[in-house]
């Protein structure tokens, strides 16, 4: 009789007339209430039902609003970039629904000078809207095709900018660092290498972006698509114990791309030049009706292993002046550098326009910079993409080499915090 009260009571508005029966009246009358003869829900409870909701899609038994498991360093992210041999653009659009904040920025560099155009604001409950002020990132064909506005005259920035796939999308290995208890960083990324066609304005002049190269052997405007999602570091730091690792970061990014495959590579070593993630892989550029998503059999992805990289450091800095990767014996891929982006533009180690902070219900910002008047050992410029004339044997290509280096980091000679390369022994 026991368990068949207890199920009553789960399954019913009002103890059952057995277990009442069973108990004493004294006892009776000290019962709690069942649930629904409770206190209504606590002041200010929202019940956050979206759109999305109606779909299929959910991962908890929440709403999809309330994202994960609540941990405020919760976000998802687009981030694009796009470049040639003589510019440079980038755009990232984040959401952070566990801090109620959304941000977003759009940056280029031309001619030596870097503008860049920043956004935040509340964030909106429905996911479809992907936009903040002035920017906005639209899904017009999911994994294939989206598109980018910037309306900031008033700022030097307009674009009305499509990111057609050249390749499918690249599911990374989940990155996942803790401290101790603390979780750092618990990350999922999907890559994908893009073409781009549209209208840019930059200080006042207009660049029409194809979406195929001028000749034979050449990749046009191109870049990539970075969707990732996870828990990271993200605005005010939470209360709580130091933390006990040292600031230190390895990270190196390359995605490039070539006329007929793209390579991907990507890696992150402690201080002593041992790997905590990397992954790296061939992709086969998209013929008509390819698909975007599935297997990497079905997409014809071929994983590498025991790839290497040498970067060759600019004595005195953090940031190369070239690189080789070594994909196997006698494979490598030659990097040599055109132009360097601060990351920066898009918000990250930005002293003001970091991701995930709080500026107001809707707050716009902007800058620009001149190249050669900046500090390039400060924080906020270290975290750089350099735009890669790349020689894969006989393919010619283009892509870019994202360096994130803080603290030690014995292979490249950094021992301090934020000290430079020390020069490379002469040959």
């Amino acid at each position: 009789m026991a368990l068949r009260c207890i199920v009553c009571l789960a399954l019913h508005s009002s103890p059952c007339t057995a277990l009442e029966g069973g108990l004493p009246a004294s006892r009776r009358d000290t019962m709690p209430a069942p649930p629904s003869r409770r206190a209504a829900l606590p002041k200010g409870y929202a019940r956050m039902l979206t759109p999305f909701d109606d779909y299929p899609v959910h991962q908890t038994a929440q709403p999809v609003a309330h994202v994960g498991g609540g941990h405020p360093d919760h976000y998802d992210r687009f981030w694009f970039n796009g470049y040639d041999e003589h510019m440079f653009f980038a755009v990232a659009l984040g959401l952070y629904p566990n801090r109620g904040i959304i941000d977003a920025a759009f940056s280029v560099v031309r001619d030596g000078v870097q503008r860049s155009v920043f956004a935040s604001g509340r964030v909106p409950l429905d996911r479809t809207r992907t936009s903040v002020g002035p920017i906005a990132v639209d899904i017009v064909e999911p994994m294939r095709v989206s598109r980018i506005r910037v309306d900031a005259p008033e700022h030097g920035l307009v674009a009305d900018l499509t990111a057609t796939a050249r390749t499918a999308a690249y599911e990374e290995p989940r990155a996942t660092r803790n401290d101790g208890t603390y979780p750092l960083m618990d990350v999922t990324r999907a890559t994908q290498m893009v073409s781009w066609s549209g209208q840019l304005t930059v200080g006042g002049q207009s660049i029409q972006l194809g979406a195929a190269g001028t000749g034979d052997g050449e990749v046009g405007v191109v870049g990539t698509k970075d969707r990732s999602w996870g828990v990271r570091g993200l605005g005010d730091p939470i209360p709580g114990a130091p933390r006990r690792m040292k600031p230190q970061t390895f990270f190196l990014w390359a995605p490039l791309n070539f006329p007929d495959q793209c390579l991907h590579y990507t890696v992150m070593e402690d201080e002593n030049g041992r790997p905590w993630t990397e992954t790296a892989a061939v992709l086969p550029v998209l013929g008509d009706g390819s698909p975007v998503f599935g297997t990497e059999a079905d997409l014809g992805i071929r994983r590498l292993r025991g790839v290497r990289h040498d970067v060759r450091w600019v004595a005195g800095l953090r940031r190369s002046e070239g690189a080789t990767l070594v994909l196997g014996p006698g494979e490598a891929v030659e990097l040599e550098p055109l132009r360097t982006f601060r990351m920066k533009g898009v918000g990250y180690l930005h002293p003001v326009w970091g991701h995930g902070r709080w500026h107001g219900e809707l707050v716009v910002g902007a800058e620009m910079h001149k190249e050669s008047e900046l500090d390039t050992l400060a924080p906020d410029c270290i975290h750089v993409q350099q735009v890669m004339r790349a020689r894969w044997g006989d393919r010619a290509g283009l892509g870019v080499l994202e360096q994130l280096v803080i603290g030690p980091h014995a292979p490249s000679g950094f021992r301090k915090l934020f000290d430079g390369a020390p020069a490379r022994p002469e040959a």
